[in-house]
């Protein structure tokens, strides 16, 4: 199992590394502001069976 993923930022196109809180479910979505431009964005990740996480981002 990994704590962490990447996304894409959908405004400046940076690859971002999140933390993943695996106790909060195979399925989350929250938002957050990009790091880099500062454009919120709505986070999605979901996770395996085997604890790999799949994360996208897209403008909120």
């Amino acid at each position: 199992m990994h704590d962490d993923a990447t996304y894409i930022c959908a405004n400046c196109g940076e690859e971002i590394v999140i933390p993943i809180d695996l106790a909060a479910g195979h399925s989350q979505s929250y938002v957050e502001d990009c790091p880099v431009c500062c454009h919120p964005q709505v986070i999605h990740i979901e996770l395996d069976d085997d604890g790999s996480a799949n994360a996208w981002g897209e403008a909120e």
